[in-house]
């Protein structure tokens, strides 16, 4: 990791074994999109593999997958908050045109820590610092606000406008109720999710770590937050965690290790289902070969957190280019979305609890006029008061007061039309708005420290050495010597068997049986079966290990056997000889 020039030379390898490059290379690139090539796609779906395991498969009972649109109309971004807050401060250059992120160009040109300053703040610190354009020198204009959504049309009517989704969330929000009730309606419940996103960036600059076109894993994990009910967290308090919580880190301290336990019992982590899901967050990360010291949880300021957390925890790695990068973040995001989506969707997303026993509660309730509401509305009438009986009574009460009446889908009812009352009334239960917890992991950002992590170098040659369940290939098969039809017959009856047992192979043939070799290890291929002339013999095939290099001897029979107890038991190479 002390290799200045690791960066460089992962990319060339990236672009060179068809890991990753630039998209529309031909075309001069465009920044922001790069191509997954096919070991590239490999890796990744082994990531997201190894995150359904990790977050879903491993909680079954407890955490769902879905699927939403990519695409979704711009009412559900405006209630969400996005429309209005999702956006970066730009700067423009008066002489050459140039934009700038106001914050990085603060960041970068002066060394201060700029996140989450408001444009009136950037605009102090850029005029009273005499900060001017780094390119040509220029004069600066006004700092202003950009939003990072893009922007669609849906269908060929205009004013149809959508938006590209930006995360994974609100297609879950606005889908939770009937989620929610098609599972038999148990808190708490995790709905997972893995697609595309798109980020609008103003100058995305760092490769894989920001993109415009990227894959995300996100769950949104609701809970009443009455009873927390994350109890299952309780027996993880005693584990490790590196956390740098807010209030260390504005007096410039580093992060501490400490458990999951002290972190909640010192307000670090004001959610215990939040600390759990770090946990296991961290155990995802160690499993494709982030070392636990080099990780650590940072707490995000109130300037700096999205519009829609209570508490934000990124997830930081560290890199050999960037220093520490953020992977993932973790927010607290109360009922803040659900909320939102009640109130500008007029729909109910309460969940009901029932009692043990039914209580007498006294109760707000909304009568309306139905002789005005028939003879104004007519035909109307019945939809009208059936969306005004599945109203909050809290909102209705809000509405009234700063309205002077309520609006139902456009249609006006004055407040003389409507009544609130107070009754004692037996209920079986109650209605609440679940609050919600949020892991969500970037991909390709993990693709690119996967490689990074992965990265070796042995006597001049390049190894990827990554955890090998987590390697774009299990194993390659090659013929000891290139055009040697017996030993190709051999070799492709080998290769055919273990695809057919499952496994991902590649088929080598080309070049000295040395070049193949590194060739398979640039790829990260953890087992090289080689078909030689004792092969011919008596059936059995040499295994190499791609990290150690050593060989032994198996039978070809066995080699799929062997072959998963060296992948997915991490078996030494020396224990799986024929003896």
């Amino acid at each position: 990791m002390a290799d200045s020039n690791l960066y460089d030379k992962i990319i060339e390898l990236a672009k060179r074994r068809g890991f990753f490059w630039p998209s529309y290379e031909i075309y001069g690139g465009l920044s922001g999109f790069y191509d997954i090539g096919p070991f590239g796609l490999n890796l990744k779906r082994k990531i997201i593999e190894a995150w359904r395991q990790m977050f879903i498969k491993n909680h079954q009972g407890l955490v769902v997958e879905v699927e939403t649109p990519l695409v979704g109309p711009s009412i559900v971004y405006e209630a969400s908050g996005h429309v209005e807050n999702f956006t970066d401060p730009i700067i423009r250059c008066k002489e050459c045109g140039r934009i700038y992120r106001a914050d990085h160009l603060v960041e970068e040109k002066l060394g201060i820590n700029a996140e989450g300053l408001s444009i009136l703040e950037l605009e102090s610190i850029i005029k009273s610092k005499g900060l001017r354009c780094p390119v040509c020198n220029g004069e600066l204009e006004d700092v202003k606000s950009f939003n990072l959504l893009f922007k669609t049309q849906i269908g060929p009517y205009e004013g149809n406008d959508g938006f590209i989704r930006p995360e994974l969330a609100q297609g879950i929000f606005v889908a939770f109720k009937r989620i929610f009730e098609s599972l038999r309606g148990k808190l708490p419940l995790g709905i997972a999710q893995v697609g595309k996103v798109g980020r609008n960036e103003i100058s995305p600059r760092q490769g894989m770590i920001r993109l415009r076109d990227f894959t995300i894993m996100e769950m949104e994990f609701f809970f009443d937050s009455e009873k927390c009910s994350c109890n299952f967290a309780d027996k993880h308090y005693g584990e490790k965690i590196n956390i740098l919580p807010y209030e260390l880190k504005s007096k410039d301290m580093g992060f501490v290790t400490t458990t999951l336990g002290e972190a909640i019992k010192k307000g670090y982590i004001i959610n215990k289902c939040m600390a759990y899901w770090m946990f296991i967050g961290k155990l995802f990360l160690q499993g494709i070969g982030v070392p636990e010291d080099n990780m650590y949880f940072e707490e995000k300021g109130e300037k700096e957190r999205a519009h829609y957390s209570k508490q934000t925890f990124d997830h930081m790695v560290k890199t050999s280019r960037w220093g520490w990068v953020e992977v993932a973040g973790y927010s607290y995001r109360s009922d803040y979305d659900l909320s939102k989506h009640e109130t500008y969707s007029r729909a109910s997303l309460k969940v009901f609890e029932p009692f043990e026993k039914p209580q007498v509660v006294k109760k707000k309730r909304v009568i309306v006029d139905k002789a005005y509401i028939g003879k104004v509305f007519r035909s109307k009438a019945k939809y009208i008061l059936e969306r005004i009986e599945n109203l909050d009574v809290e909102y209705v009460i809000s509405e009234l007061k700063n309205k002077n009446a309520l609006l139902v889908d456009g249609m006006k009812i004055p407040k003389e039309a409507i009544k609130i009352v107070e009754k004692e009334e037996k209920v079986s239960g109650r209605k609440f708005i679940p609050h919600v917890v949020e892991p969500s992991f970037g991909v390709d950002r993990l693709l690119y420290i996967a490689l990074e992590y992965a990265y070796k170098e042995k006597n001049g040659r390049v190894v990827l050495s990554f955890p090998r369940a987590f390697s774009p290939l299990d194993a390659v098969v090659l013929p000891l010597i290139e055009d040697d039809e017996k030993l190709a017959e051999k070799a492709k009856h080998l290769y055919s068997y273990l695809i057919s047992e499952g496994f991902d192979i590649m088929y080598d043939d080309t070049g000295s049986i040395g070049k193949r070799y590194a060739r398979a290890d640039e790829i990260g291929i953890p087992a090289a079966f080689t078909i030689d002339y004792q092969t011919l013999e008596d059936d059995t095939v040499t295994i190499r290990d791609r990290d150690t290099w050593e060989q032994v001897r198996v039978k070809m029979s066995d080699v799929p056997k062997i072959l998963k107890k060296f992948i997915y038991n991490s078996t030494d190479i020396k224990q799986l000889g024929i003896e």
